[in-house]
């Protein structure tokens, strides 16, 4: 097993030292242990870093004095441009829905029932994204083992521990380094650009949440664009919509297609991600086939680790444990406009 502890001698570098133990560690920690790396201090350097890679971080060993955290960001052009392709198309999808389909109807309560369904589930779905998007996946401290920290920590001998090469970060078990976010992520399922943010131990939840509601919309719409041909095709079209019969076709044959296309996409991650829960195993884990050196929940168990508490309503609610006048109280305190945890 190999294992890195760093000390401070001459140009301040990491020794690695191997030490034998009873666990096998996994291949990927093998890759990412080096002999040789420049040991980071904590401090300004760290928070510099972290600035670096488009995310300001709080904690004990991240350089904030006081360690609030506020709201997490991720600085990559590929993800914000995808995160503003997923709100244009969801709105897109609502605006057809109600300007194209519902609002022109003549039956009262088909639309009101429609309409009210759809855009819940729209703004769960968005409430949701929001949630994935601005949630700490669960990032481990950024440069925290230094000699000082090392030590405090007490090792027993023969005791094994790793450091991330990448972020000088001491490494939990089951904790990835994400090139993106440049961080070691707990639990890391996978980096997601559709919400900018990488999947972990503290959002999967809001990520699970938004697939399944991006799945039931995009069903909705489907649902709702086959009764409006129907019914059109039966008048011609007369008094059918606001729009040109054209324009409606053009309208609706788009919404078709971005509901299938997000459809099947949506719900085959819903699927991937609640196995995955149930089967205490990461995306990652998966695909590297690694051997569980940890004691694996049972089903139920993991369901309620991950949504928190038995099964109840709560389940569904993306603003659950969302307290909005702490953040913006605590945002309003610091100066500038950085995004910070």
């Amino acid at each position: 097993m190999t294992s890195s502890i760093c000390t401070q001698k001459g140009a301040k570098t990491c020794n690695t030292r191997i030490t034998k133990a009873k666990m096998q560690s996994s291949n990927h920690r093998l890759r990412d242990m080096e002999q040789h790396h420049p040991l980071l201090s904590g401090g300004p350097d760290v928070e510099a870093g972290s600035l670096a890679a488009g995310v300001m971080v709080g904690g004990p060993h991240s350089g904030h004095a006081t360690g609030n955290r506020t709201m997490w960001f991720i600085q990559d052009s590929c993800g914000m441009v995808c995160a503003t392709m997923t709100w244009f198309l969801v709105l897109y999808a609502e605006f057809v829905v109600n300007f194209v389909m519902l609002l022109p109807s003549k039956n009262f309560w088909y639309s009101l029932l429609n309409g009210a369904v759809f855009n819940s589930l729209a703004v769960l779905a968005l409430a949701s994204h929001l949630r994935t998007m601005l949630t700490d996946p669960g990032a481990v401290p950024k440069g925290n083992a230094t000699k000082e920290y090392m030590e405090s920590l007490q090792l027993k001998p023969g005791e094994v521990i790793y450091k991330c090469p990448k972020c000088c970060s001491i490494k939990p078990e089951r904790a990835h380094h994400c090139s993106i976010c440049k961080r070691c992520i707990r639990k890391m399922d996978h980096h997601c650009p559709w919400v900018n943010n990488c999947v972990g131990e503290k959002n999967q939840r809001f990520f699970v949440l938004f697939t399944m509601y991006i799945a039931l919309i995009s069903a909705h719409a489907l649902g709702l664009s086959g009764m409006h041909f129907f019914t059109c095709i039966k008048v011609q079209w007369n008094e059918c919509s606001d729009f040109s019969p054209g324009v409606s076709v053009l309208l609706l044959i788009f919404l078709c297609l971005e509901a299938i296309l997000f459809l099947t996409f949506t719900a085959v991650m819903f699927g991937t991600q609640i196995h995955s829960i149930c089967n205490d195993e990461t995306e990652i884990e998966r695909l590297k086939n690694e051997k569980p050196t940890w004691e694996r929940r049972t089903r139920w168990d993991g369901m309620k680790t991950v949504f928190g508490g038995p099964p109840s309503l709560l389940w569904c609610n993306p603003f659950t444990g969302l307290r909005l006048r702490r953040i913006l109280l605590s945002h309003g305190r610091r100066s500038g406009s950085e995004f910070s945890v």
